[in-house]
């Protein structure tokens, strides 16, 4: 939620976060995915209903145009027209574009139910990709951490050889006898 409204918690380090927890097991996948995914949904609405009950006047304020510039502002507008939809669909996964769209999407007056379905669905995706990413992170560790403990026991066996070979080497050395004893 605070990464949505523009705090510096971005949602993807989270979903990434989450499946690598899912994968070491520290949480459950259900109540983890209805954490995540209400979180995901209520932030997007959030923006959205920011950009409905305040409109155009919101996002000409000086303070928002570090978000949505005048034109940008625009050029969202006229693509909103025809393919609203899409727009919140591909609007999440665009880089920098975000809450942009969910802002355009509140000022364009886009019913809220067309709203949530396309975000919905969209989020879902979101969760899928980023929450695999880091399941599969999570269990390449744990595969990663059984190699290492394999190569810690050859690595430990391989020393004491050597210094088992090397006290046997300074023994047979040190009791041999010298050519002046052999003669």
């Amino acid at each position: 939620i605070l990464g949505g409204i523009g705090l510096p918690f971005p949602e993807d380090t989270t979903l990434i976060l989450s499946g690598f927890l899912l994968a070491h097991q520290v949480i459950r996948p259900l109540p983890a995915f209805l954490v995540i995914y209400g979180g995901l949904l209520l932030s997007d609405f959030f923006l959205y209903s920011v950009g409905r009950k305040y409109g155009r006047t919101l996002v000409e304020h000086k303070r928002f145009h570090r978000i949505l510039s005048p034109d940008r502002l625009s050029n969202l507008e006229g693509k909103f027209k025809n393919r609203d939809g899409w727009m919140v669909l591909l609007g999440r996964h665009l880089l920098g574009l975000r809450a942009q769209v969910f802002l355009v999407s509140g000022v364009m007056r886009m019913s809220p139910a067309k709203f949530l379905l396309f975000d919905a669905v969209s989020a879902l995706f979101t969760i899928l990709v980023m929450g695999g990413i880091g399941y599969a992170g999570g269990n390449s560790i744990q595969a990663l951490r059984r190699g290492l403990a394999r190569i810690e026991q050859i690595a430990i066996l391989a020393i004491a050889i050597l210094i088992a070979g090397g006290f046997l080497f300074y023994y047979f050395k040190s009791n041999r006898p010298s050519k002046a004893n052999r003669e």
